[in-house]
């Protein structure tokens, strides 16, 4: 039976914290690896994440600021991608979209299109994450190497 690292108290083998003080428990036969609530997520799986549209800006953040992937060059590559191609998606929508609603109507399709193409894109890199391959993009994949 464990006891608290802290206090002493005795603890369930399956405890995270003591129930008397609160300490961390440390896995047994392990000094300095705690217990965590949450197991972690791989590098594939952060990698893909940096992908989700729209929103995997905020997982790009996450895991260049992780200590975890801190060398991983392959997650970090991928969560630059990531965090560029929401900024090229931004600058996509925030000044050539506006344009296209002074043109005539025959443009729509246009708009449409490229919308579809970046989503697109957003789609073919999560699949290339997901099988753990490292795909540069034309320019944002060389703004990415660079930041690595």
């Amino acid at each position: 039976m464990p006891f608290c690292s802290q206090c002493g108290t005795s603890t369930g083998e399956r405890d995270f914290f003591c129930g008397r003080c609160g300490a961390r428990q440390p896995i047994p036969g392990t000094p300095g690896i705690y217990r965590t609530t949450a197991g972690g997520i791989s590098p594939r799986t952060a990698s893909m994440l940096c992908y989700i549209p729209f929103v995997g800006w905020i997982a790009a953040i996450l895991v260049l600021a992780a200590q975890r992937f801190r060398d991983n060059v392959n997650v970090r590559f991928h969560a630059f991608q990531g965090l560029y191609l929401f900024v090229g998606w931004l600058l996509l929508d925030w000044t050539v979209m506006p344009w296209f609603h002074f043109l005539p109507g025959h443009f729509f399709p246009f708009r449409k299109a490229l919308e579809l193409l970046l989503f697109g894109v957003w789609i073919f890199m999560f699949i290339k994450a997901s099988k753990e391959e490292r795909y540069s993009l034309p320019v944002i994949g060389e703004l990415a190497e660079r930041s690595l």
